[in-house]
């Protein structure tokens, strides 16, 4: 269940909303503010980016 008056960024419509709005799966959130709702496809990126890398050290492919 969204909370209704979060921030999230829709996936469909490439564009920020609060509160009720698009369905679930379309959207990223809840984030504190629309700022951070609007920078939501490049915290993504990065959370993903530092995943990766962690992955990497952990099984030991950071050594070149």
């Amino acid at each position: 269940m969204s909370d209704s008056s979060g921030w999230y960024y829709c996936l469909t419509h490439q564009t920020v909303e609060q509160g009720k709005g698009c369905k679930g799966p379309d959207r990223m959130g809840p984030y504190p503010d629309e700022a951070t709702a609007a920078n939501a496809l490049e915290i993504a990126r990065e959370r993903t980016r530092a995943a990766d890398e962690s992955d990497k050290k952990w099984r030991g492919d950071d050594e070149d």
